[in-house]
């Protein structure tokens, strides 16, 4: 427990006094250095975790949350409809089937990977439906593709144009086998939002497509697009129960290289940036240090009253971490403030310098994203806390071991 004598000490101690001016630059300091590195932390790490959330959100608004895959035989459709588990955790189960052919276009080639669904099919997938898409998917016909934007910006097409494409599933003829083609025209243009899905795939009626590449329709894939997607372990195991016998294979599967960098990246930043409130943290030692040198004589005369030695690492223990503690919350309240707001910052900062901050046509999102987590702040500012009560032990043991008849001796 902390008597009242204690705080009465502990706060006169804080009260800065003209005297002691260099002792409040430093204390000044280790409040604004250990408030920027928390701030800088949260910010970081909230424009990291809507990073995340919505590179998340493209790659499963545009791929199946969970796809199955048959080894030989096809995938019996009756386990869909007995499977009440399976039913409630999807939201749209539908086939499809994908290959890999070449565009041919004004003289230009280029490799696209195909995906083919039914008619009624194209309205349930995400990316065909946004506010971005450009046509209509009424009518789908066998001689219609749906292009993404950027491919249609590298190839100069519009909707309404023709575009041929090459299959590597040859037709035999009388002069041997000849790659297969066939003229599609443009009927819509959709955008994803991330330049790799926009460019390199292409949708066509999934018949089309098997007659095109020669596939047998006993080959087709499933994909089950889920209502929590976010939660994919365990209903990627429940589908698994229900499909025992196909390969299953979930959005996080297929891309799990890229999400583990994301999370080494963001680890890498939370210790690089920690070491900003460790070096501020290390001033509170210095200012410390130098208020028990300024208060030799009072400490003497606090001992030589009867004030215990524990007392006197009370006291000065408790100025460093009320600095830090205070230095902490001002630092959250900073952080949390300029992540809510920081897309009003960065229109700030691009109109005042005329400068674009974070161009959409290079990261493909139309605003700078940040989402806050609490847990991130939770562990930000208890590591803070936990420096600066580190950082304080040594300078209040040190006034402890004052000797008052030593302190006295020349005042």
């Amino acid at each position: 427990m902390i008597s009242t004598l204690e705080k009465e000490i502990t706060f006169r101690f804080l009260k800065a006094r003209k005297k002691d001016g260099f002792l409040n630059v430093i204390s000044i300091f280790s409040f604004i250095g250990i408030s920027l590195g928390v701030a800088v932390l949260i910010i970081v790490m909230s424009v990291m975790n809507g990073f995340r959330t919505e590179l998340i959100n493209k790659i499963v608004g545009f791929n199946s949350h969970v796809t199955v895959k048959p080894y030989s035989n096809s995938i019996d459709e009756t386990k869909i409809n007995k499977n009440n588990k399976l039913k409630s955790i999807s939201k749209n189960i539908i086939f499809s089937n994908s290959g890999e052919a070449i565009i041919l276009k004004n003289k230009n080639t280029k490799g696209i990977v195909l995906r083919g669904y039914k008619q009624n099919d194209l309205s349930n997938l995400e990316v065909l439906t946004n506010e971005k898409f450009k046509g209509d998917l009424s009518l789908f016909d066998e001689n219609l593709i749906s292009i993404g934007s950027e491919l249609s910006f590298s190839l100069n097409l519009e909707i309404g144009d023709e575009l041929t494409l090459m299959s590597p599933s040859g037709v035999q003829t009388i002069i041997g086998s000849m790659p297969k083609q066939k003229t599609f025209i443009v009927n819509s243009i959709f955008n994803s939002g991330l330049a790799e899905f926009d460019n390199n795939i292409a949708f066509i009626e999934l018949n089309v497509l098997e007659e095109f590449f020669g596939y047998d329709p006993n080959e087709r894939n499933l994909e089950i697009y889920l209502k929590n997607p976010n939660n994919i372990e365990s209903q990627k195991l429940i589908v698994k129960q229900v499909f025992d016998d196909e390969f299953v294979i979930s959005w996080a599967d297929m891309n799990s290289s890229l999400f583990s960098a994301l999370k080494v990246e963001r680890n890498v930043m939370f210790i690089i940036l920690s070491l900003i409130i460790i070096v501020a943290a290390f001033n509170i030692i210095s200012g410390l240090t130098i208020l028990v040198k300024n208060k030799t004589r009072d400490i003497a005369i606090l001992k030589s009253i009867g004030v215990l030695n524990k007392s006197i690492i009370k006291i000065f223990f408790l100025v460093g971490v009320i600095i830090g503690t205070s230095a902490t919350i001002f630092g959250i309240f900073l952080g949390v403030t300029f992540s809510i707001y920081i897309e009003n910052f960065r229109n700030f900062l691009s109109s005042v310098f005329n400068i674009s901050l974070f161009p959409e046509e290079i990261y493909f999102l139309s605003k700078m994203p940040s989402e806050i987590n609490p847990t991130s702040i939770i562990l930000i500012s208890v590591c803070s806390i936990i420096i600066t009560i580190l950082v304080s032990i040594f300078p209040a043991f040190k006034a402890a071991r004052l000797d008052p008849i030593k302190s006295l001796k020349y005042e």
